[in-house]
């Protein structure tokens, strides 16, 4: 390897779209030095996906990882048992971390107060566990920085996913001592124009990259995939381009941006 190995923090393996092709998708991931992922879990039936995927598919241990959680796009799907599900999961060492779990108040797929009750369901059962918190937040940076106020001492550590908020948003982030995770939506010249001066205020040791594959393929990508499907092997484009904005070199980027995921989730090294 010519630079440090990278690590997809946020990648939706469950997707359908991965049905047909995982074995070579992991391959091509491997391939671009991407060597360890976590998988997403949006919903009970995802979340236990996710952990099958990484039971089937890495042997070792070393390089498949997953959360467990609900999207709040699922908040209204939680029933009795949902805590009980997420918290077997959770006892399972290849888990990692609580979510996805938060407050999108730009498509309002659950109602809002429900929402913000299965938000902090999942953040107490973060704190009794013990386990890292994986976010998700999207025009709701108000209400959710004010639930999340009152849980985050408590918290050993969270990360908002997939970050696109505001300058206010990311120093209000910051301030409460929270990781960022940065996609290809920084790759974008259109609606990522922002963040591209924003990342270079992300203190070093709290900043991660993800490709929330498959989607938010980066539009910097000279030769794109004809399905427009994003994958692991993609997220070197998303190094490339967080490195230029923090005037780095690629082998500084990855090296802190990996090591900030391998504390964060508690990974194994990869020699």
């Amino acid at each position: 390897m010519n630079q440090p190995y990278l690590i997809d923090i946020g990648i939706n393996l469950t997707n359908k779209s991965f049905k047909k092709d995982l074995p070579q998708v992991l391959e091509r991931a491997y391939q671009a030095d991407v060597l360890q992922m976590v998988i997403t879990g949006t919903s009970e039936q995802e979340s236990e996906q996710a952990l099958q995927l990484c039971q089937e598919y890495d042997k070792t241990a070393t390089q498949l990882f997953s959360t467990a959680g609900i999207h709040p796009h699922h908040a209204k799907d939680w029933h009795s048992e949902t805590l009980t599900t997420l918290k077997q999961l959770l006892t399972e060492p290849t888990v990692k971390a609580v979510g996805e779990c938060g407050l999108d108040f730009n498509r309002d797929f659950s109602p809002r107060p429900i929402q913000e009750r299965v938000f902090e369901e999942q953040l107490t059962l973060a704190i009794e566990l013990g386990k890292p918190v994986f976010m998700h937040e999207r025009d709701a940076d108000d209400r959710f920085t004010a639930i999340l106020k009152q849980y985050r001492d408590q918290l050993p550590a969270a990360v908002i996913h997939c970050f696109t908020g505001d300058k206010k948003a990311l120093y209000q982030y910051l301030d409460m001592d929270l990781h960022i995770g940065i996609t290809g939506w920084i790759c974008d010249e259109r609606r990522g124009e922002h963040l591209q001066h924003l990342v270079k205020d992300i203190p070093t040791g709290r900043l991660m990259i993800e490709t929330d594959g498959p989607y938010l393929l980066p539009r910097t990508l000279k030769t794109k995939p004809q399905d427009r499907r994003n994958e692991p092997a993609f997220l070197p484009e998303v190094l490339n381009t967080v490195a230029h904005c923090r005037q780095e070199t690629l082998q500084e980027t990855a090296t802190h941006t990996t090591t900030c995921a391998q504390v964060f989730f508690k990974l194994p090294t990869i020699n």
